[in-house]
């Protein structure tokens, strides 16, 4: 069995956790929180909660990183430096090369596994970019998101010192391009300038068309429904006009937190090091043995 734990209890921590307990090569060994608490009314009693990881009486050979994406380097150093394995859901595309070469360093000082950016994007969709220009070599791949909400982009928002909630959803404008509709609840003592200002410097959002609309009640608005259409036009050998498509609806942190937890179990068979998902064995992420698997997908 891969003992599992998860760092932070949002959306996608609810999800990685109760999805580690369906698992049948998994246990849930702990769950840590900034504030411990019973976790008996959201289907996870029993389970060992505690501040710190090395609190933990059991330990994990994995470690499921559910943070904010700006804390994702400083909590998997903290894990890697014990010897436990990480997944994180980093999600600044332009960042994950930088951040995979540090926590590769980490990871091979004592012997364990990083896997980086392995939600759905980047992650399961970057698999799905990786195999269409393996199929198209030469052309061009359009990733489309939404609509819906954006979890990295509404903690962004919501970090602001003059926002005290925030929603953002993403809008496919077509081509790649997106348009960010961001909700906010302003704080107390703020103006509602500062906040549009705080969110439009912040590097999530000032690439792209982002519009601030101040509102009542987040939790009125709140539905965690997202979706990614992505086509890839280009070349096979000679032959042009290859046309491929990929599309999904989905619950977002559902999906998140399924990829991390398949993440995981590909983390105990790797070597030492950091990985992103397209350098992965796709069979890693699946619970069986090799042949049956095998012989069920080719």
């Amino acid at each position: 069995m891969i003992k599992v734990c998860v760092i932070g209890m949002g959306n996608v921590g609810h999800c990685a956790a109760r999805t580690v307990l369906l698992e049948k090569d998994m246990e849930l060994v702990g769950i840590i929180m900034r504030t411990p608490r019973a976790l008996d009314a959201e289907g996870l009693s029993g389970v060992e909660v505690v501040q710190k990881i090395g609190d933990l009486s059991v330990k994990p050979d994995v470690a499921i990183l559910c943070t904010p994406t700006r804390a994702v380097e400083s909590v998997a150093k903290e894990c890697l430096k014990q010897g436990i394995s990480t997944v994180d859901c980093f999600d600044i595309h332009g960042d994950i090369v930088a951040l995979r070469r540090t926590l590769d360093q980490a990871a091979k000082a004592t012997g364990a596994v990083a896997v980086t950016a392995s939600g759905w994007d980047p992650g399961s969709d970057s698999i799905v970019r990786t195999l269409m220009q393996a199929a198209a070599p030469k052309g061009i791949t359009y990733t489309n998101f939404g609509p819906g909400m954006s979890m990295g982009h509404s903690v962004a928002a919501k970090s602001k010192p003059a926002v005290k909630d925030a929603l953002s959803m993403t809008i496919p404008l077509g081509t790649g391009v997106h348009r960010r509709m961001v909700y906010i609840e302003v704080e107390d003592g703020c103006t509602y300038e500062e906040a549009a200002a705080q969110i439009k410097a912040d590097d999530y959002f000032s690439h792209d068309e982002t519009h601030v609309i101040a509102v009542d009640h987040i939790e009125d608005l709140k539905d965690v429904g997202h979706g990614v259409h992505m086509v890839r036009k280009g070349v096979s050998g000679e032959t042009h006009n290859q046309i491929f498509s990929f599309d999904m609806k989905i619950n977002n942190p559902a999906l998140t937190a399924q990829m991390m937890v398949a993440s995981a179990r590909a983390a105990t068979r790797q070597q030492p090091g950091c990985y992103t998902l397209i350098e992965l064995p796709v069979i890693d992420f699946l619970c069986g043995e090799r042949e049956p698997l095998i012989g069920k997908l080719v």
